[in-house]
C-alpha cells in the first residue's frame, strides 16, 4: 500500500531539501521547526488499461446509457478532448487520450457513424501544432482525421459559436456550434487537479469569451475560497461552471463524459530522485542529483529549457470513469483525492514554494513573469481544502529567477500586458476595468489567436486574476533569486536568499514566525484543519 502524504518537522538531522526554481533547483537548508508537506507516494496504475476503458464505456455511471447504445447511423457526433495544458509534464506515449479516442472511434464506426468531428477544447488557449496533436492522439487517429475532421476549437469563429441561453445568475452560455448541434458530445478528459473536469470540460473548453468572462474575472476569483475545492460554496468559479453545465443539459445537449486520473510519477528515471523524500535517496539518487544539478548550472538557458521540454512523465492511469457528467466527476474526485490529499494541522505565518518549470501555459514555451505569478499564487497557493497553508496577512516566499523573457509567438499579448498594463497598475480590479475589453477585442490579437499559435489577447488578464486570491490573502510576497526589475514590475519584493527573505518577512509576521514548505511537485492538496 503506497504511503500517504507526510508532514515533517525540520530538526538537526534533516538534510537540505530540494526546492524547484524554474528550469533548475537548489538544495536548501530550512530553519529548525519548519513544517515540510510531502505528497503521498504514487498509487499503482490500473492493470489492462484497455479492459478498463471498455468497461467504462459499456457500464457508465449516473443516468447514462452505454456508449454503443448512444451511437447510430446518420447521427452527428462530436468528440472533444483536453488540450496540451495537461498533464504536466506530458505523459509518455501512448497518451491516455489516444487510447480512449481509438475505442470511441471504433464503436462509432461499428454503429455506422460517418459524421464525426474531433475538436481540441482549447477555449482561449493557443492552438496546438500539428506535431503536438499527432503526439497526443496517435498516428492512426491523426492520419484518419487531421486536418479536416480533427481541429483546434476557435472561440473567435463568430459563425461557429451558438448562444445557448443564460443561467439564473444572468451568465451567458455560449459553446461551439458544431457541438451544440450534435446528437452527442463525447468529452475525453485528464483530471490533473481538482478544478479540472466535470461541467468545466464542455462549458469552458468549448466556450467563447462572452461566456468565459462570467467566471474568469476578479470578483469570482476573490470569492473563491479555493479553486481546488469544488464543493458548493467553496469555489465561485466551479459554482459558475456547474450552473452553465446544467443549463446545457436542460437545453437538451447530450454529453457522454469520460474522465481519467493519473498517479504522481511526475519525473522520469534520470530525475527519479525528484519523486522521493530526500533522506531516502540512495547513493545512486545522490549521484544523479549532483550530476543533474551541475549540468543544469553550466548549461545556457536555451539548453536547459530544451532539456526540460523533452521530459516525459511515466504516469500510470488510476481511474477511468464514463457516463453522466456529475456522477462521473464525483468518482474522479475520489480517485484524485486518494492520490493527492495530505492532512495538515493549522496554518503558518509563512509558506515557502518552489516554482517549477512545469505549468499549464508554457508547454513547449517559456514560463514568463506573468505565468510565474499565476503558477505560484494561482495554482500552488490554491492547492488546499478548507483554508490556505498560510494565515491571512502572512507571507508567501517563492523561488524563481523570474527572467524578463517571453515567447513572442505564444504570448504576444503577455508582452504588452507586462510592459503597458503592469507598468501602470498591478491592482486586478483596476486592470480589469481599464484594459481587459481592449485586449480581448483587439483585432491583431484575435488574428494571431485564430491563425498562429498565440494565446488569446485576454489570456494574460486571466492569469493575473488567477493570482488575485493569493495576492489578496497574503500580506507580502517575496521572490528568492528573482530578477529585480521583473519582480518589481509584478509588484513584489525580492531577496538573495531564504535568510534574507525571512528577515524581510518579519515586517509582516514578527520575529519568530511559523514556516511551512510546500514540497511540490509532485502535485498534492493540503487538507488544512
Amino acid at each position: 500500500m503506497p504511503r500517504p502524504g507526510f508532514v515533517l518537522e525540520v530538526d538537526e538531522r534533516t538534510p537540505p531539501l530540494i526546492v524547484h526554481e524554474g528550469e533548475g533547483y537548489r538544495m536548501q537548508k530550512f530553519p529548525l521547526g519548519t513544517r515540510v508537506v510531502y505528497p503521498p507516494d504514487a498509487l499503482p496504475g490500473l492493470r489492462d488499461l484497455n479492459a478498463h476503458i471498455r468497461q467504462a464505456l459499456l457500464n457508465p455511471v449516473g443516468d447514462s446509457k452505454p456508449l454503443p447504445e448512444l451511437l447510430f447511423a446518420g447521427m452527428r457526433l462530436t468528440i472533444a478532448v483536453d488540450d496540451i495544458s495537461i498533464p504536466l509534464p506530458p505523459m509518455v506515449t501512448p497518451d491516455i487520450r489516444q487510447r480512449i479516442l481509438e475505442h470511441v472511434i471504433e464503436l462509432a464506426a461499428r454503429a455506422g457513424v460517418d459524421d464525426l468531428e474531433i475538436v481540441v477544447a482549447t477555449a482561449l488557449h493557443r492552438r496546438m501544432t500539428a506535431a503536438e496533436i499527432r503526439r497526443m492522439v496517435g498516428e492512426r487517429v491523426y492520419r484518419s482525421f487531421w486536418p479536416t475532421h480533427l481541429t483546434n476549437f476557435d472561440a473567435e469563429d463568430k459563425d461557429g459559436i451558438a448562444h445557448i441561453g443564460q443561467t439564473e445568475e444572468g451568465e451567458d452560455v455560449e459553446i461551439m456550434k458544431r457541438a451544440a448541434e450534435s446528437d452527442l458530445i463525447v468529452y475525453v478528459n485528464i483530471n490533473l487537479v481538482a478544478m479540472d473536469g466535470g461541467h468545466k470540460s464542455v462549458a469552458v473548453g468549448l466556450a467563447s469569451y462572452k461566456s468565459l468572462r462570467h467566471h474568469h474575472n476578479v470578483h469570482t476569483m476573490l470569492h473563491s475560497k479555493s479553486y481546488m475545492d469544488p464543493r458548493p460554496g467553496h469555489s465561485a468559479i466551479n459554482d459558475s461552471t456547474i450552473r452553465m453545465g446544467r443549463l446545457l443539459a436542460s437545453n437538451g445537449l447530450k454529453i457522454f463524459q469520460i474522465e481519467t486520473t493519473l498517479n504522481s510519477e511526475t519525473f522520469p528515471a534520470q530525475l527519479g530522485f525528484l519523486n522521493k523524500r530526500e533522506w531516502e535517496w540512495s547513493t545512486k539518487d545522490q549521484a544523479l542529483m549532483m550530476a543533474a544539478k551541475k549540468a543544469n548550472e553550466v548549461a545556457p538557458p536555451r539548453v536547459r529549457r530544451e532539456f526540460f521540454r523533452r521530459i516525459e512523465a511515466s504516469y500510470k492511469v488510476t481511474g477511468v470513469n464514463a457516463g453522466e457528467v456529475e456522477a462521473v466527476h464525483e468518482r474522479t474526485l475520489e480517485n484524485l483525492h486518494r492520490q493527492q490529499v495530505v492532512e495538515v494541522d493549522g496554518q503558518s505565518d509563512i509558506v515557502v514554494m518552489g516554482i517549477p518549470y512545469v505549468g499549464p501555459y508554457n508547454v513547449n514555451s517559456i514560463l514568463n513573469p506573468i505565468l510565474v505569478h499565476c503558477l505560484g499564487l494561482g495554482y500552488l497557493f490554491n492547492m488546499y481544502r478548507n483554508k490556505p497553508l498560510v494565515r491571512e496577512g502572512g507571507v508567501a516566499i517563492m523561488y524563481h529567477p523570474v527572467p524578463w523573457e517571453f515567447h513572442t509567438i505564444h504570448h504576444p499579448s503577455y508582452i504588452d500586458f507586462f510592459e503597458e498594463v503592469l507598468a501602470d497598475t498591478t491592482e486586478p480590479k483596476e486592470i480589469e476595468d481599464r484594459y481587459e475589453e481592449r485586449y480581448a477585442t483587439d483585432p491583431w490579437y484575435v488574428h494571431l489567436y485564430r491563425t498562429s499559435n498565440a494565446y488569446h489577447g485576454v489570456h494574460p488578464f486571466y492569469m493575473w486574476y488567477w493570482g488575485a486570491h493569493g495576492r489578496d490573502h497574503c500580506g507580502d510576497v517575496i521572490f528568492v533569486g528573482g530578477e529585480p526589475k521583473s519582480v518589481a514590475r509584478l509588484g513584489y519584493r525580492r531577496a538573495d536568499s531564504l535568510r534574507d527573505a525571512l528577515e524581510m518577512a518579519k515586517d509582516s509576521v514578527g520575529p519568530s514566525p511559523s514556516i511551512t514548505y510546500f514540497h511540490a511537485p509532485p502535485i498534492m492538496i493540503a487538507d488544512v484543519r
